[in-house]
């Protein structure tokens, strides 16, 4: 019987990865329930992804890019001229607002890096890819603290299911900026 082309079925994969950490946490992941979730032979899922670091890995890119995302939609912090604490509040509120399952599940593949060392290359991307952008409107040092500082916020918000306060992200953020006139 010829091999039958799905092109499209590393990506159901990962897809299928992401919601069996959404469903069942990372100790719920591995090739069996991915391979159930996606519909796909057991032999698929180690062809595509040898290890579960593999396949962790290319969840947490997957992940990663929900947040790169919406910092691309929000088309004012391009601006040179942009109120860069607001606007990072209002985009951590807008994230934070929007489906809590997929900013956890990001939280949670990105804080696996701590024991998976190969997940840590993806998570400093996602660290280094924003402040890079934030460097366009601060020295590198305050655009990585920003980001410290934006995780923090995050980490708080999701571990304690306290509401977002727009406000004191804002002023936090505001202290780490630069004074313009010194």
């Amino acid at each position: 019987m010829p091999r039958r082309h799905d092109p499209e079925r590393r990506q159901r994969i990962i897809d299928a990865a992401i919601r069996v950490v959404g469903a069942r946490g990372l100790a719920g992941l591995s090739h069996r329930t991915v391979a159930a979730e996606a519909d796909v032979p057991l032999g698929s899922t180690t062809y595509h992804f040898a290890t579960l670091d593999e396949l962790m890995t290319a969840a947490l890119r997957q992940a990663s890019e929900g947040f790169a995302k919406a910092v691309a939609a929000r088309g004012r912090l391009a601006g040179a001229d942009a109120d860069l604490p607001a606007e990072l509040a209002g985009l951590l509120g807008e994230w934070l607002a929007g489906d809590r399952t997929g900013v956890e599940l990001e939280y949670e593949l990105y804080l696996a890096a701590l024991r998976r060392p190969a997940l840590r290359p993806v998570a400093a991307e996602w660290t280094e890819d924003t402040a890079a952008l934030l460097a366009r409107h601060t020295d590198p040092l305050t655009a990585r603290a920003l980001v410290a500082l934006m995780d923090g916020i995050c980490l708080q918000v999701l571990l304690t299911g306290a509401p977002y306060d727009e406000e004191y992200a804002r002023q936090a953020l505001s202290r780490l900026m630069p004074d313009p006139n010194p």
